[in-house]
Order: C-alpha cells, then structure tokens, then sequence
C-alpha cells in the first residue's frame, strides 16, 4: 500500500448500486484545486466556485460539469485540515445515487490530478496524521460490518478509545516502574534502591491479572464480531430442515418424510439474543451407498468440526430404546462442551410420556436412567413456541452469552486477533519479568522484559508498528474508507 501523503486521492464511499445519493470523497492538498475545476455554479458550466473563499464544514450547491456537457446537479460539502476526518483538505461531493453517475464523476476528478484510493486509505491517513490510534481505526471497520447491537455498542467503545485508554493506562504504570530502575542502574556504584522489588513484583502480578481478564473477553468478543457457527445435525428425519425452517421463518430448506432429502447443508443467518448465528442445516447422519448422499454427510462432518455449537436432534418419536442409542452416539462422536442434545416432535414423543415438559430438561424424571439423568437434554416441539424460545436460552446458555448485550458500560471485550496477541505477548513479558525478580537477577534485565512489554502494548495503538501490519489491516477495509 502507497504511504505517500503528499498526493490526493479520490473514491465512491457509497454502496454500488442505485439509492437517493452517492457521496464521492477527495482527500488531499489538490482537494479544492480539483473540485474548483470541475463545479460550477450555473448549469452552463460558466462561473466556477472558489471553494477556497469558503469556510469549513460548509455546504453549497452547484453542477458538476466537464467542460462541454453537465454530469450532475450535486452538493459539496468542505471540510479543511486538520479539522477533517483524514486530517486533511477533504470535498465530499453528493450526487444522485447509481452507478453511472458517480463513476463518471469519479473518473473526471482522476483526470484532474487525484489517484484512485486503495481500501482503507482515508482512515489509513486519518491513523497518519494522528487523528485516531491504530485500535480506533480497526474500529472503524468493525463498526461499519457490525450486524447487531453488541457488534456496534462493542465497535463504539473501541472507537471513542476504550482500549486505548486502557493500554495507555498500564503504559503509564510500566513506564514509571521502569523509570525507577533504570535509574537505579545510573546509581550502580552508589548501591541506592529507588523502588522496592516486592513493590515492582506486586504491581506486576496486579497488571498481568488485569490483562489477562481482557484476554479472557476475547472468546466473546469474537462471537460478537463474527457470530457463532450453528449446525443442525442428526438422524434422517429427526427434524432437522424442519427446526431450520421454523428459526428462519422461512421454508429455506425442503422437508419430507422421505429420508436423505437434504444432501448438502444450506446455510443462513440469523440473530437471537442479539447473537449472529451462522446456522448450518446438515445431511442426515447415516451410512448410505448413495454417492450424493454420502458426499453430503461427509460434508456435513466437516461442519460439524467447524461449528462452535451443535444441536444434535432425537426424534422421540422413535421410542426410548431409539434415544439410548442416539445419545451414546452423540457423546461418541461430538464435543460434548459444545453439543446439545435435543428430543425433537416432543408431541409425538414416546420418552418419559407425561413427565417431561416441553422446553425442559430431563432433570428430575427418573423412568430411564439413560435419558433422564441427562440434565442438558432439551425437548422441543414446532408446535409450542416455548419450547423453541427454551432452546434458544439454552443455545445462549452453552457459550456464556446470557448476558453479553446487557449494558455494561466501561466494560472492554476484544474482538480482533490481533490485539489478543499482542495482549497476550505482553502478559508474557511482564511473567519474564517476575521470573527475574524472582531468580535475583540484576536491573539491566528486568529493564529489557519491561521494555519488550512496553513495545508489545505500542503495537495495539500503533505506536509500534510496521508496514506489514498497517497494509493487512487497511486492506481488509472497504474502497472509500
């Protein structure tokens, strides 16, 4: 990615597609020259604006022209530095929405001088030119791909600087310990102890507990950012196409009482609890000498592997003996911390008749032991919506996140890799350096496992960085962002 700021570069910021507007933005010192050379106020294209005459954050109205013929009639918006969001002269031009319009716009101020922005690269400048830490601009696009009301309120904390409040923070405190004892260093000779080494291990223990409950957010985090992985598996006919219709809504998938019906899993979303589920209904499992089917039931496996939760389906229509069998299989075959076991058509169902309640555990009945010993099983029926709503608490229940919409302001989770490791690397220092105190070792090494922990905590704001990690984080942003 090009890190020349000395040049003006130009893109769509809006969706393709037809709407209302489309808004394409210029960033750069040629910002008002370009714009000057291509809007006019009269729709001859006589008199041009002298955008520089005007004030920031101002808007004004006119007709974008190349010289012979009349593009658009348009807004354009000033914004001028540093007081933009790139921190530069930045125009914004507002034009009628589709595809033509904003292209041909777009290409008339490429020939007027601006380059073609690559992905990221107006929140790129903005990092630059110091308008944001390099948390904040990771923000920015999780902000924008945000599904659900925990993605964005989690996105907003990250953008108004919650984790970078945080990791200066715990700068501040390292820095002043490492102060201490370089200085201690200076004054070798004369055998002066400015600080404690009980006090540095105790403050470090303290920083290394306070970090590592911020890593443990990180599981959370990256469901709230990209959603849970759902798969629907079982037997033919134990319900499964029929429990992925009734989330959806939808008859997304094909339900029949022939078995083997479904060959190939479907996949689609959906958001409970304010969750993204990434819902995967699955090939019945069985052997099969049906080349097609066999390939979707191997297929079917392979998503199960993937899947960060399972409900596996019991048709307790089948009898008890059936569901004895069904569970032994599930526990053989599936990870049980991420498998919930599920009697489906508890309408029809021939277990523990009378004595479960639809929506329930098992806990409590004692006719078959096998079963009804199993307090996470769930029954279900799609004729009682509260047992569906069960499930759905159960599901929520399974990976912890009863509670991760609830307001929790202050509270930081991570959702991006790559601030876990750099978390992660830096709890490694600070234990290096407790293994020091703790082997007697001299200061000139506590200092380095110091500093290596100041430097991992740099990467996360962007104080130290390279431009490896700068080009794969803006790459992974939208073209005009």
């Amino acid at each position: 990615m090009n890190f020349n700021l000395n040049d003006t570069i130009a893109a769509i910021s809006t969706p393709p597609g037809e709407g209302g507007i489309a808004v394409i933005r210029i960033s750069g010192a040629d910002s008002f020259r370009i714009t000057e050379n291509i809007f006019y106020k009269d729709n001859a294209g006589i008199h041009s604006f002298k955008l520089s005459d005007f004030k920031s954050h101002t808007v004004h109205f006119g007709f974008i022209s190349d010289g012979e013929s009349i593009i658009d009639e348009s807004l354009v918006t000033i914004f001028r530095n540093p007081n933009s969001y790139t921190g530069e002269d930045v125009i914004e031009i507002s034009s009628h929405g589709g595809n033509f319009i904003a292209r041909k716009i777009l290409k008339l101020i490429l020939i007027k001088g601006a380059r073609l922005a690559e992905p990221g690269e107006f929140t790129k400048r903005a990092f630059l030119n110091g308008k944001m830490d390099l948390a904040q601009a990771e923000a920015v696009a999780d902000l924008i791909s945000s599904q659900t009301e925990s993605a964005h309120s989690s996105s907003i904390k990250q953008l108004e600087g919650k984790l970078s409040e945080l990791v200066h923070g715990i700068k501040d405190e390292i820095i002043n310990v490492t102060s201490l004892i370089e200085l201690e260093l200076d004054f070798a000779e004369e055998d002066l102890e400015f600080v404690k080494k009980d006090e540095v291990r105790n403050k470090i223990e303290k920083i290394i507990s306070r970090l590592e409950s911020v890593i443990d957010t990180y599981i959370q985090g990256k469901v709230i950012r990209e959603g849970v992985r759902l798969v629907i598996a079982g037997r033919p006919n134990s319900g499964k196409s029929s429990l992925f219709n009734y989330l959806l809504k939808t008859n997304r998938a094909i339900v029949s009482d022939i078995a083997g019906t479904t060959r190939d899993f479907i996949e689609e979303r959906l958001i409970i609890g304010g969750i993204v589920f990434n819902l995967t209904d699955t090939a019945g499992l069985r052997s099969s000498d049906d080349h097609i089917e066999s390939e979707g039931i191997k297929r079917s496996f392979s998503k199960i592997d993937e899947a960060d939760l399972i409900i596996y389906l019991i048709d307790s229509s089948a009898g008890e003996n059936e569901a004895k069998e069904e569970i032994k299989y599930a526990e053989k075959n599936f990870d049980q911390k991420k498998t919930i076991p599920v009697f489906s058509k508890s309408d029809l169902g021939k277990i523990n008749k009378g004595k479960t309640n639809e929506g329930k555990t098992n806990e409590g009945n004692t006719t078959h032991s096998d079963t009804s010993q199993r307090k996470d099983i769930i029954n279900i029926s799609l004729l009682k919506d509260e047992s569906i709503e069960s499930l759905k608490d159960a599901m929520l229940k399974k990976l912890s996140l009863e509670n991760i919409t609830s307001d929790k302001s202050g509270e930081i989770i991570i959702t991006n890799l790559r601030h876990r490791i750099c978390l992660e690397n830096t709890v490694s220092s600070l234990k290096n350096a407790a293994a020091t105190l703790d082997k007697g070792m001299t200061g000139e090494f506590l200092s380095v496992d110091l500093r290596n922990s100041l430097s991992q905590l740099g990467e996360i704001t962007g104080e130290v960085t390279n431009d490896d990690i700068l080009n794969n984080i803006f790459r992974n942003f939208c073209i005009g962002k």
